[in-house]
């Protein structure tokens, strides 16, 4: 009885800690820092907890972004962070990890799944990864909720919902709420979210929305249509307005990397309430992929430097997925940390991947995580020793290659093989381009030490 009552007790404690955090002091807040580093027995989350502390007393803007999400969050959606993220995913699933890594020889199961219910859209944008699919294929509900259930037992706890659009799915509210235990983070064009929806996320407390941006009103208007940078302002004004915590997406391109690097950018989305954002690169894959708008090595290393520069002036959370390689080991993808399930059921290493093994349709999560080709990508993770160079589609292609060629691997959709044959030559030039920059980085953060 009292294991099954110790996540409902410890969560209603820790709300009770939090509300007494939201109208604490700053330096209230640092000295909370110690209570929690005294609570954890893990040595992990205790260099975690002793990193931020340092941080915070340095006088990182971090702080400030917890005094937002403290004072800012609606009381139901902090009760849902603290069950379900704090406590489901950080303490229950990776005790739930832990023994899953014991039965599977070591293997240490991912922390999180991306899952595209539908590649359905009422927009029609260019450089979409999602382009290729047909629309009419939506991955089932009952394989969906098989596949949480699966996840959950092998602790995880965290999902992101990408797409296609995953609002143009009616049922998708029913997902969140009939596994109201787990966190979803959802990314999504943000022209879908009325008031209605954003109510019932409210309601519902376990979905952080990230809404994808190009820029500014004409920026987003010229790649997503007339009108729609209204929608996206009015979405997240709902969203403040309800408590509902919620970031932008940006993909850069050749185009548009000194515009959404710019101090402008960021601040005018931490206006509208963000409390984080995320950088992705602009891969050649899915509809028309254009080799031309991929950013070159140096507008790649334009968006490093502007991250840790926003990191440690800006009141906002920032992910930045290419370049990020340090702060998570390096490559994600295989199933390391994350995998894709697409709409269609294909298990694909990572959205920019598009090559499976298995059909979850056919296989249990735990046959797919540990199949002999997710395997042979965690080799070759294991081996990068530059952790700036971590993608196996840009920074190493040969790797790439050598997956796509393995027996029983095939491509998931028309034309996805482009990245090994059209695209192959620009493909090695800008590998052995951001080597070079890459590697002169990675000698200076060794030598005086990673960045904030």
């Amino acid at each position: 009885m009292y294991k099954r009552l110790k996540p409902i007790i410890l969560s209603k404690i820790l709300y009770g800690i939090v509300q007494v955090m939201s109208v604490s002091s700053p330096h209230a807040l640092i000295q909370y820092t110690k209570i929690a580093e005294a609570a954890t027995t893990r040595e992990h989350y205790k260099r975690a907890i002793r990193r931020i502390r340092k941080m915070w007393e340095d006088g990182h803007p971090s702080l400030r972004v917890a005094i937002k999400i403290l004072r800012n969050t609606s009381p139901h959606h902090k009760k849902k962070i603290i069950r379900n993220f704090i406590i489901n995913q950080l303490l229950v699933g990776s005790t739930k990890r832990k023994l899953f890594s014991e039965q599977e020889g070591g293997f240490y199961p991912p922390g999180l799944l991306v899952i595209s219910p539908s590649m359905r859209c009422n927009l029609n944008c260019f450089g979409c990864y999602a382009g290729m699919y047909r629309k009419d294929e939506d991955l089932p509900f009952e394989v969906i909720d098989r596949v949480l259930n699966e996840a959950k037992e092998m602790g995880i706890y965290f999902i992101v919902i990408s797409g296609g659009e995953p609002f143009f799915r009616k049922d998708i509210f029913d997902l969140f709420e009939k596994h109201n235990d787990m966190s979803f983070h959802v990314f999504t064009h943000g022209g879908l979210l009325d008031e209605e929806k954003v109510r019932r996320l409210s309601r519902l407390g376990n979905v952080l929305p990230a809404i994808s941006v190009e820029g500014f009103r004409e920026e987003t208007e010229a790649r997503r249509g007339k009108g729609h940078y209204d929608r996206v302002i009015n979405a997240m004004r709902l969203l403040r307005e309800e408590g509902v915590l919620f970031g932008f997406s940006a993909t850069m391109t050749r185009q548009n990397a000194e515009l959404i690097t710019s101090d402008e950018f960021i601040d005018h989305w931490i206006e509208q309430g963000c409390t984080v954002g995320w950088y992705f690169l602009y891969t050649p894959v899915g509809r028309e992929p254009n080799w031309q708008l991929v950013p070159t090595p140096e507008q790649r290393e334009l968006l490093r430097q502007r991250v840790a520069y926003i990191r440690a002036n800006k009141e906002i959370l920032i992910g930045d997925f290419w370049n990020d390689g340090p702060v998570v080991g390096g490559c994600i993808a295989g199933g390391r940390k994350y995998l894709h399930i697409n709409s269609k059921g294909d298990v694909e290493p990572c959205v920019f991947c598009h090559f499976a093994m298995h059909n979850i349709k056919e296989v249990s999560l735990r046959e797919a995580i540990t199949s002999p080709m997710f395997k042979r990508i965690r080799e070759h993770q294991n081996n990068n020793k530059n952790l700036l160079r971590p993608c196996i589609i840009i920074d190493h292609p040969e790797i790439y290659r050598e997956v796509c060629n393995m027996p029983g691997v095939r491509f998931t959709h028309n034309g996805a093989d482009q990245i090994i044959k059209e695209f192959a030559p620009e493909i090695d030039r800008y590998a052995d381009r951001w080597g070079e920059i890459a590697e002169k980085a990675w000698k200076e953060r060794e030598s005086s030490g990673p960045c904030q």
